[in-house]
């Protein structure tokens, strides 16, 4: 019999690939749950699998699980600033938005965090990434620190180029480079303390 692995083309696959690559077996709910048991294939969460490393294609992005474990959903915050080198931290847990509930999953590959959020600003500066392997939504430099700071309750509006330097760590000339563009885009719909920090990264220059 063909394996899964000759079957299925992505490292990440749902439920339907998966039947249909085994569907040559008489019993495929029977041969899904001894591959499960024998570590050929790894569940993530109901209806998404993966390979274990020996057997994937590439490394696992984290992102791209990020993204098909729940969604709509980009990868922001942490995760995304640590992504483009603008925090020097590892970070571990992968943080996203989403419009649906809040969520958080513990899987075999890394942890997943979902927070909700429903306004004007949500589509603003994601950037669709294809990897060669798959592709993941995620927030770009000026998206994924705007989510940063609006839920961060340590900003209040006062002492914003402190905040951003010592409480995040942030690299200056990461700042210096943002987009203004997509800074003023974002400032149309701001509000409160985000309309601050805003203008501050809007007024900085080389």
């Amino acid at each position: 019999m063909i394996s899964p692995r000759e079957k299925i083309e992505y490292d990440l696959f749902d439920y339907v690939q998966l039947t249909s690559a085994l569907s040559s077996y008489a019993n495929v709910r029977g041969k899904i749950g001894r591959l499960l048991a024998s570590g050929e294939i790894i569940r993530l969460k109901k209806g998404l699998y993966t390979f274990p490393e020996y057997l994937r294609r590439a490394p696992l992005n984290p992102c791209i699980v990020a993204n098909m474990l729940y969604g709509p959903s980009y990868v922001s915050q942490d995760f995304a600033l640590s992504h483009y080198g603008m925090i020097p931290e590892t970070v571990r847990v992968v943080t996203s938005l989403t419009t649906g509930r809040p969520r958080r999953f513990d899987t075999p590959v890394g942890y997943f965090d979902y927070q909700q959020r429903k306004a004007p600003d949500f589509s603003i500066g994601i950037q669709n990434i294809d990897t060669g392997h798959g592709a993941f939504l995620i927030a770009g430099p000026e998206k994924a620190l705007y989510d940063k700071v609006l839920g961060d309750k340590r900003f209040d509006g006062s002492g914003v180029e402190d905040y951003l330097l010592e409480d995040l760590r942030l690299d200056y000339d990461s700042l210096i480079s943002l987009n203004k563009q997509l800074l003023r885009e974002l400032r149309s719909v701001a509000r409160g303390r985000m309309t601050v920090l805003l203008d501050f990264l809007l007024g900085l220059s080389r």
